[in-house]
């Protein structure tokens, strides 16, 4: 266990350079972009911040699911594919655990993250116009 820890560890790290490593900054990039134009939308609609939306109303939840993946599914497979292209490559083998940690990391997390921090701070700039206005 011990050792596939280490070795996992070490070709995630290996990741940091040589080939591919562009993409380590250009997919974070795009689901930046993604996550701006979500949040911003999610504002102008009056919607609350988008993690805590899928954590608190069931209700709505499957819908804001599928939305959500509309706009980072195509981004999370091209992570996926680029590192297995990357993983097959280098290290001549596919760890698919590896592949979805990455490809979530790359893609998901900023996006999920940065939708409710846009939709946040959108929605308190409006507040404030709207005060002085």
């Amino acid at each position: 266990m011990d050792d596939f820890l280490g070795r996992g560890w070490h070709d995630l790290v290996g990741r940091m350079d040589g080939l591919m490593f562009a993409r380590l900054l250009v997919q974070p990039a795009v689901a930046a972009v993604l996550a701006i134009r979500a949040g911003l939308r999610d504002a102008r609609e009056g919607r609350g911040p988008y993690l805590w939306r899928i954590a608190s109303d069931s209700g709505h939840r499957s819908q804001d699911l599928r939305q959500g993946w509309r706009d980072v599914g195509k981004l999370f497979f091209a992570a996926l594919v680029l590192d297995v292209i990357y993983q097959l490559v280098v290290l001549h083998w596919v760890y698919v655990g590896q592949a979805i940690l990455v490809a979530t990391i790359l893609a998901i997390v900023p996006y999920v993250f940065l939708r409710s921090l846009v939709r946040r701070v959108a929605a308190r700039r409006g507040r404030t116009r709207t005060r002085r206005a």
